[in-house]
């Protein structure tokens, strides 16, 4: 029961101490305002209008970026989960191409052709919706655009160029959805450094 007195006690000098305080600092505040001249207020009121409105512009700015951004890539996520779709037409092609069973076939020819055109209209429909593929062969190597796998020895070609794709990238206006995977060309090494390098170890 003492306890109980004594911290009820000190919580009601911590309260009074408090107010004390805050009437104190009200006190204060007051004083100043009542030293001030009232073009020294309105010189202050201006002030603080001049960076609400500024606060208010800065958020509407934001507010309109939001909401362009929101109507621009609103279908971004489902834009990049769509390109499966493409990846898995491919991948059945290949299939079919390769099954021995069926090639050569009437049955073949068919269903390869209803692919493509399937294929066609899933890529149309992507085009109208501002998504494109990246054209990445025969281009120099863009680490905005395409992520390099290998390297292929080639002479023929500048180091650093596209002379395979893996997996085609898309982009949604100027956004990327996903770069293109793509293997790139190299010099060839030279027998004689080869050899060096054998001796060496």
């Amino acid at each position: 029961m003492e306890k109980e007195q004594n911290s009820k006690t000190e919580e009601n000098i911590n309260n009074k101490t408090k107010s004390s305080e805050n009437s104190e600092n009200n006190k204060e505040l007051k004083e100043k305002e009542a030293k001030l001249s009232p073009e020294d207020k309105i010189k202050e009121l201006e002030e603080k209008l001049v960076r609400t409105l500024a606060e208010m512009e800065n958020q509407r700015r934001r507010f309109e970026k939001e909401k362009d951004d929101a109507f621009e890539y609103g279908g971004f996520s489902f834009a990049r989960e769509s390109l499966k779709l493409i990846d898995n037409f491919d991948r059945a092609k290949q299939s079919i191409e390769n099954d021995e069973k069926i090639k050569g076939s009437d049955a073949l020819k068919k269903t390869l052709e209803h692919l493509d055109i399937v294929k066609k209209d899933l890529i149309s429909i992507f085009k109208k919706n501002n998504i494109e593929e990246i054209v990445a062969v025969d281009k120099k190597l863009d680490p905005n655009l395409h992520q390099a796998m290998m390297e292929i020895e080639d002479d023929n070609k500048e180091p650093g160029t596209i002379i395979q794709e893996i997996q085609k990238g898309f982009k949604m206006k100027d956004r990327l959805l996903r770069p293109s995977l793509v293997a790139v060309s190299k010099k060839t090494e030279k027998n004689e450094e080869k050899s060096e390098e054998k001796t060496k170890k």
